[in-house]
């Protein structure tokens, strides 16, 4: 038997083991998982108990958001028939930037069959990635044909109000008109902030600047949740406009999730000035975490300046074409 089975093995026999925790140091073994390695797993999943099995998705999710390289998606896509919802609906976020078009299906027979809310919540947030590619034309049409409807369906008749929300939100990267009255039914809502957030979501994904009055109005919110998704459509749409009431938000805000969304909506917009007080806020923080984030943003500050000066510099074809007119007049 070689080392590399052996190995596997005591991975198997952790699994199985008795206890709550599952050992963090063999969670990289579920990454690009070999079919043989994934069959043996699936063949003693049934004995592996609740929390052992909890524990493990757990281990993997926060191992995925540290380590890009790393991919869960075959063993992810395994286990979505579990029966506990709970494995269901961590199986469907280890997939969330999967682009398996084969999985399609299974994803919306969760949205529209499975009994637990919260998988179809899930299963619409997943599905937002598809909607994404097939507004860019990079799934297959007839794919994306099944996708569309379903998701507005479940946005407009899903007994569950956060799945219509998590539908609104996946829907935000279509260009559809329905859609787009969607969304501003939802935002129109002025009773729960719920929704307007949902709707804020969706305007950040759509690419579309007639979102802009109604994003920079949603940065005085009182509401948290609604100046947060406010400042993150911000970054997401680019809105130059935005750029000094986020400067601001910068010194004023007291909300530390609003605080980060402010500092990453910054680095995508950029501008005057940005970069100089974002370093402001590293010379006067001595959080590590924090320190880290804002060099994470200042790096995507300066990606974001590189590309709008390669928009300034970039040719228009048709200006070409009036200069050769204009030498050709010339000659």
């Amino acid at each position: 038997m070689t080392d590399e089975i052996t190995s596997f093995q005591t991975v198997l026999d952790s699994l199985t083991a008795a206890g709550k925790e599952f050992p963090r140091k063999y969670l990289g073994h579920f990454s690009d998982i070999q079919p043989l390695e994934l069959q043996t797993v699936m063949d003693v999943w049934e004995r592996v108990n609740l929390s052992r099995k909890l524990s493990l998705l757990e281990g993997l999710d926060a191992l995925a958001e540290k380590d890009t390289l790393v991919s869960f998606d075959d063993f992810a896509s395994a286990i979505l028939i579990d029966p506990e919802a709970s494995i269901r609906t961590r199986a469907l976020r280890l997939l969330v930037e999967c682009e398996d078009e084969k999985l399609i299906p299974t994803y919306l027979n969760l949205l529209k069959n499975d009994p637990d809310a919260g998988v179809r919540a899930e299963a619409a947030n997943v599905l937002s990635l598809f909607i994404e590619l097939g507004e860019l034309e990079e799934i297959a049409e007839d794919a994306y044909s099944e996708i569309k409807p379903a998701l507005v369906e479940s946005a407009k008749s899903e007994k569950e109000a956060r799945v219509r929300r998590q539908a609104l939100e996946a829907l935000g990267w279509s260009s559809d008109k329905e859609v787009i009255a969607l969304v501003e039914s939802a935002f129109d809502d002025e009773v729960d902030t719920e929704w307007k957030a949902s709707a804020l979501v969706a305007m950040g994904r759509s690419v579309n600047d007639i979102w802009e009055d109604r994003v920079l109005r949603s940065l005085l919110d009182e509401n948290n949740k609604i100046r947060k998704a406010a400042v993150q459509s911000a970054g997401m749409l680019a809105l130059k406009s935005a750029r000094i009431p986020l400067l601001s938000m910068l010194a004023e805000e007291e909300d530390d999730e609003v605080m980060m969304a402010v500092i990453w909506s910054l680095s995508q917009i950029g501008g005057e000035d940005v970069a100089t007080y974002l370093e402001a806020v590293v010379a006067e923080t001595e959080d590590d975490d924090l320190i880290a984030y804002l060099e994470e943003a200042l790096d995507n500050l300066a990606f974001t300046e590189d590309l709008d000066r390669f928009d300034l510099l970039a040719i228009d074809p048709a200006d070409i074409e009036d200069l050769d007119l204009l030498d050709d007049k010339e000659e």
